[in-house]
């Protein structure tokens, strides 16, 4: 095997194709640790964040399984199941599967809530090789007897931290008691707190480990700065800063859907190309926002934390977060959706008095003291010396989450709505 050469990895000729289509021929660490470990049929406990190459790392092993079999799928069963906890992840490692699986007869089908499930429904009647799916629609579904998953010989659970976060990690469990015993299984996770650890000890048979990092982190990579600001001066600050020509493409993260619509209207009303996504747009509409994010014909695109979890658009050159979230790790994972690739980038955030708190976190988590942007006042003193607060609590995993995903509030966490 060479560490620079897909074809060194075992992978059949119709996926090598596919993967030439792509003009991937480098796989990266993750897959290159990964992919001879599930083509001989481990379980495996992969620690990795968005960005590391994991989708492909899963999504090949299993193709080539599912393709080498003379198994087909029943009616209403899956052959492999994909969990993910957002709607735009499903959708991107469904589009993955294609994109490897295109030279493969295989099935597919990828299901979420948000949408009519009657097309879901069709789809299922026959019987799926792959399904792709959010927690909330496959209980649906598997509820009204519309889906059995009693000969899945493959399950890989996506993002297992943010499942936590979620307050998805009882239907999990629910899900994982529907599968056969004898199976392999994946579990991805960007960070392992001690209820994603007992969930992998508890699904995993002897798992090989795989622990992959960026090369560099965003918090290394990205320039960091920061606006001290009333609140009421946000709206004004952030056309302000995205006049500049520098900032091609940004997204702007807010804490509430409500939040992000009103800020989208008002920036679209300066002039400013701008639309929002979040959970109550239509999954149709979301996509759209997208579609024309990526395409150059928005500048900026509004977010809330969960809306944008998966979300993976090249060439972000700024971040700013016109609402400091008050869980510091998902900082890190706004962030992120800059400086991909090698790339750089840049991050703003604008705090007002009442996040002092919030930036305090920040900062003791990424062991980063955010640079002061030119034209702010100054860092006020209560931000400077107060110590910083301990993290608010993840969602509360013994709680079993609305079908619409909202995510339940931890002890001393301050509410948040969902996306």
């Amino acid at each position: 095997m060479t560490d620079n050469d897909f074809s060194g990895l075992g992978l059949a000729e119709p996926l090598l194709r596919a993967l030439r289509a792509q003009d991937y021929d480098r796989p990266t660490p993750i897959q290159a640790q990964a992919i001879p470990e599930l083509l001989a049929g481990k379980d495996l406990l992969g620690i990795a964040q968005t960005g590391t190459g994991k989708t492909a790392a899963f999504a090949l092993p299993i193709l080539q399984h599912l393709s080498a079999s003379r198994d087909r799928p029943g009616p209403r069963a899956a052959r492999a199941l994909i969990l993910a906890p957002t709607r735009e992840l499903a959708i991107q490692i469904g589009q993955a599967f294609r994109d490897y699986g295109r030279h493969l007869s295989l099935r597919q089908a990828v299901i979420f809530g948000g949408v009519s499930q009657r097309p879901q429904v069709k789809a299922l009647h026959r019987g799926v090789d792959i399904l792709v799916a959010t927690p909330g629609r496959l209980l649906d579904l598997m509820e009204q007897r519309h889906l059995r998953l009693d000969s899945a010989a493959h399950f890989v659970l996506d993002e297992a931290d943010r499942m936590l976060d979620m307050g998805f990690i009882r239907d999990v469990k629910k899900i994982a008691a529907a599968l056969p015993r004898r199976r392999q299984t994946l579990l991805f996770s960007a960070t392992m707190p001690g209820a994603v650890a007992g969930l992998a000890a508890a699904l995993l048979r002897d798992p090989v480990r795989v622990a992959v990092t960026p090369a560099a982190t965003p918090v290394e990579r990205i320039e960091q700065r920061v606006f001290f600001v009333a609140a009421g001066d946000k709206r004004a600050l952030l056309a302000r800063i995205l006049r500049d020509p520098a900032l091609e493409r940004s997204i702007v993260f807010t804490r509430t859907k409500h939040r992000a619509n009103r800020v989208a209207q008002q920036l679209d009303q300066a002039g400013i190309a701008a639309d929002a996504i979040h959970g109550n747009k239509s999954q149709a509409a979301r996509q759209r926002t997208l579609e024309a994010f990526r395409g150059g014909r928005l500048r900026v695109l509004v977010a809330t934390d969960i809306a944008a979890r998966g979300i993976d658009v090249d060439g972000v050159t700024h971040v700013i977060n016109f609402e400091l979230p008050n869980i510091p790790e998902d900082y890190v994972h706004r962030i992120g959706r800059t400086a991909r690739a090698g790339a750089s980038g840049a991050a703003i955030s604008l705090c007002d008095p009442s996040e002092q708190a919030f930036l305090r976190g920040i900062e003791a988590l990424t062991k980063r003291r955010l640079e002061v942007a030119e034209g702010s006042p100054a860092r006020p003193a209560a931000a400077a010396k107060a110590p910083a607060p301990k993290a608010p609590r993840a969602a509360n995993a013994n709680k079993k989450p609305a079908r619409g995903g909202r995510r339940r509030r931890g002890r001393g966490q301050k509410p948040r709505r969902a996306a």
